[in-house]
């Protein structure tokens, strides 16, 4: 790190404010791995609360603005080496002329993007007050179905034109000449993170990206803004009040396709093409100037009568930020439906210690008995309307997709008695029945999503159920079942050593159901086309650790050379942190000590509940304010409450009567919503007072406890700042069930993906070593997960600079070397030496202690 710090220190990262020294060697790292570029890739970890998106911004966007500098020297150089046959003052002149040319072209953007950012500021008023009568009457958007029923018919094959706005995007690109500048793709898991980030955008400034040399002395020039686009689904930014309302995302797409064919007697007036194309350019320069969020860019398409969603692409090529939600990014086809280039452009993906969740999620689909079971009844009623209109190849494609619906229930139908409750698939065995593995799948997905098939069926049974007075949003008709199917057949047809099919027996109403999942068992292939093209990759996140997951199974085939991790310390001094690893009520030197061990196999004993119960009864009295306490489960949460408020003989009150005498008690439920208990749970804390203020006066309420689950709604995206988060208790590892079936299959894909790699390379190891490697390998990936976990949950305190807090592990293999170095930095850095040595005395001792020096 040093080295990196020494080669870039005199770099002026233009952070609007004076940065810690966290922030700094965060920012370096960042200009480390861009500049390397040729596949680079960074882990980077930066504690929530250190500034981490405004210090991605300030390094990503100052090596863009140097790199763009660096371009223009290069082609000034390469044009005087290619005049350099010519007298000197021939070549001054020429280099003169190429010198003004690109000024002058960089200042007459710059003035047109900054008259409109003029222009905005004026109506800025305006504009707010528009697009919140806008928003309210969007509320109540309606439309009429078609009472054409011919509108559902399907078109015959092969007569499709849709129009060509690859011939605007093309046109616009050239215009702008810089299709081939690098781009920064930023993305993050929700859109309010990308909202956020956004607004982090908008607070540095950053000089031009033309070189100093280039500008005469005389002249002065401000500040470059930043060029920025967002993008996102048609779902989010459709303006078409007929489409929109249509709700689910699949119905949105097939309907907004349908409405640019030929063939289709309704046109939606809102495509880009040749006849709004100064509309388009107008929206286009409008987002290049304005920094951007989502609902900005809907609320200027709206204003533009332009598609955002399409029109957007048309700003890609001048733009210097690109923000998009994680499935727009993690999936190829999204990339290649939007007009994405990854070539040698940057790409950074924030929240990443989910990331691999993430693209399993994208590629994963499921399927139940119950969708099959309508799919096929709207399949008969389609069939019956319009059968006799079906000709050639749509005859034969409706037919095969009956085939494949009634195979697959046929399957699902028989395995009803199977004992197990869930399981794994054979593909082979669920393609058998009715002759499914005599369908080419590949042609028949590539029908359906061509036809439309599915919206015009599902279209149509709305349709119907209108007429008869039923409202389609309310029943079975809302959910797109044969979307659903066309999602699995996808995963179906691309299955590999990769991926994996498993069954599952749900119970719900004294029903029955049986659902088919695929999972996809390694990202390694998926996120390798992302990879293998950027310049450069950054994953950032506030709890990376334990890093080897990301490098063993995310870039197994990146050289270590081309990997740079950092893992940042908190912004906070040392005195404001004080972890401790609690391993027993009683010190290491007590000869009767009984540890904290909460596995599955020992959890339940209750003599250790009531301990626990004990312990956090002690905690209550020392923490002030907020204690927020993580279990493994909510199975386990359940169990260990009903623990605590059985009664014993030797003691009137009940472990959960105490708890309730010292601080309000609130427990998560599953599926209950968070927001309603963070509410009640808050207002336990603070009162009408706010989460920084002092707790001195005997009037305030005496805080809380709030149990909750280790990824649960808690554990991630809420934020226990100040006073909500004094403390906060994890309760044992929280490792998933490894005899559940897709934990087999992961186990199994990594052991023996490890043999064959260490078996059949060019220097192979003895088949016994390979297996005791990959035995380690698989320990490691399912302890790791366990440890993601975990430091999420931690990270749920601490929020910034001046916040203080204690954090408590609860088991006795938290002081275990093992677990303690998978624990993030700024968490190590903290844990009081030998606390697992300790009993409940020392610790209180310490905890009253730390809370004292802070009042």
């Amino acid at each position: 790190m040093e080295d990196i710090i020494e080669r870039t220190r005199n770099i002026d990262f233009h952070h609007p404010y004076t940065p810690y020294d966290v922030q700094q060697q965060f920012m370096h790292m960042v200009y480390h791995v861009l500049e390397q570029g040729n596949g680079h890739i960074g882990i980077l970890e930066s504690p929530t609360g250190t500034g981490k998106s405004l210090s991605l911004i300030c390094a990503a966007l100052t090596w863009l603005r140097n790199h763009k500098k660096r371009a223009y020297e290069v082609s000034i150089d390469a044009a005087a080496n290619s005049f350099k046959d010519e007298p000197d003052w021939v070549v001054e002149q020429l280099l003169k002329r190429k010198r003004t040319e690109i000024v002058d072209l960089w200042e007459q953007r710059e003035a047109n993007l900054r008259q409109i950012r003029e222009r905005e500021a004026m109506l800025e008023e305006r504009a707010k007050k528009r697009r919140r009568y806008e928003e309210t009457k969007s509320g109540n958007r309606a439309g009429d179905p078609d009472d054409d029923e011919e509108e559902w018919l399907l078109d015959e094959q092969g007569d499709e034109d849709l129009p060509k706005f690859s011939d605007i995007n093309k046109e616009t690109t050239e215009e702008s000449g810089e299709d081939n500048q690098v781009k920064i793709y930023y993305t993050s898991r929700t859109h309010s993170q990308l909202t956020q980030f956004v607004s982090e955008l908008r607070r540095p400034a950053f000089p031009p990206s033309v070189p100093d040399q280039f500008l005469t002395n005389s002249e002065t020039h401000e500040d470059e803004a930043i060029k920025h686009v967002p993008l996102s689904s048609r779902q989010r930014l459709c303006i078409n009040p007929s489409v929109a309302r249509l709700g689910s995302l699949s119905a949105i797409n097939d309907r907004c396709s349908e409405l640019q064919q030929s063939k289709s007697k309704d046109k939606c007036d809102f495509i880009p093409n040749t006849s709004n194309l100064e509309q388009t350019h107008k929206l286009r320069d409008n987002m290049l100037a304005t920094l951007p969020d989502i609902e900005d860019l809907h609320s200027l398409g709206k204003g533009f009568g332009v598609c955002p969603y399409y029109a957007s692409r048309t700003a890609i090529p001048g733009a210097e930020v690109i923000t998009l939600p994680y499935p727009l990014l993690l999936q190829r086809s999204a990339r290649e439906a939007l007009g994405i280039k990854l070539e040698g452009n940057v790409v950074i993906i924030d929240e990443a210690h989910n990331v691999m969740d993430a693209i399993a999620n994208v590629y994963a689909s499921e399927i139940y008995l119950t969708d099959l079971v309508r799919a096929r009844q709207l399949l008969a009623v389609y069939v019956k309307r319009f059968g006799k209109k079906l000709k050639g190849e749509n005859r034969v494609m409706v037919g095969q997709v009956a085939r494949v619906v009634d195979g697959l229930r046929a399957w699902m139908d028989s395995a009803l008695d199977i004992k197990a409750h869930q399981g794994i698939v054979d593909p082979n065995e669920l393609l058998k029945h009715k002759g499914i593995d005599q369908i080419n799948l590949f042609k028949l997905i590539d029908y359906v999503q061509g036809s439309k098939l599915a919206y015009k069926i599902e279209g149509y049974a709305a349709h119907i159920e209108t007429q008869e007075g039923a409202n389609p949003a309310t029943t079975n008709s809302s959910k797109p079942v044969l979307h659903t199917l066309v999602s699995f057949l996808v995963s179906l047809s691309n299955l590999s050593s990769e991926g994996r099919i498993f069954y599952h027996k749900t119970s719900e109403k004294d029903q029955t159901d049986i659902k088919l999942s695929y999972l996809l068992l390694s990202p390694a292939h998926a996120f390798s086309s992302i990879a293998l093209k950027a310049r450069a990759v950054i994953l950032a996140g506030g709890t990376m650790s334990p890093f080897e997951d990301y490098t063993a199974h995310l870039f197994p085939d990146t050289i270590p050379d081309k990997i740079s991790t950092l893992s940042c310390g908190h912004v906070i001094p040392a005195s404001n942190l004080c972890v401790w690893s609690l391993a027993s009520c009683q010190p290491k030197s007590n000869a009767h000590r009984t540890e904290f061990e909460f596995m599955y196999q020992k959890r339940s004993d209750k003599a250790m509940i009531r301990d626990l119960g004990l312990a956090l009864l002690n905690i209550c009295t020392a923490v002030p304010d907020g204690v927020v306490v993580f279990f493994p489960s909510y199975g386990y949460l359940e169990e260990v409450v009903k623990v605590w408020n059985e009664k014993d003989s030797s003691q009137p009150t009940t472990v959960w009567g105490k708890l309730q005498s010292k601080k309000a008690v609130f427990s998560e439920a599953k599926g209950s919503s968070s927001d309603d208990l963070l509410e009640q749970y808050s207002k336990a804390i603070l009162g009408d007072g706010d989460a920084t203020a002092s707790a001195n006066s005997s009037n305030e309420p005496r805080g809380a406890l709030l149990l909750s689950v280790v990824g649960g709604k808690m554990s991630e995206g809420i934020n226990f700042s100040d006073r909500l988060g004094r403390c906060v208790v994890i309760v044992g590892l929280p490792y998933p069930n490894i005899n559940s079936p897709d934990w087999k299959a992961r186990i199994e894909y990594i052991e023996s993906t490890t043999i064959k790699q260490l078996t059949e390379c060019e220097a192979p190891k003895p088949r016994n070593e390979a297996v005791a490697v990959a035995k380690q390998a698989a320990r490691d990936y399912y302890e790791n997960a366990c440890m993601r976990a975990v430091n999420q949950s931690i990270g749920r305190a601490i929020r910034h600079r001046n916040d203080y807090a204690a954090i408590v592990l609860v088991d006795r293999r938290f002081g275990t070397d093992r677990i303690k170095k998978k624990l993030p930095g700024w968490i190590q850095g903290g844990l009081v030496s030998g606390s697992e040595n300790g009993g409940l005395g020392q610790m209180m001792s310490k905890l009253s202690g730390f809370f004292r020096s802070k009042q």
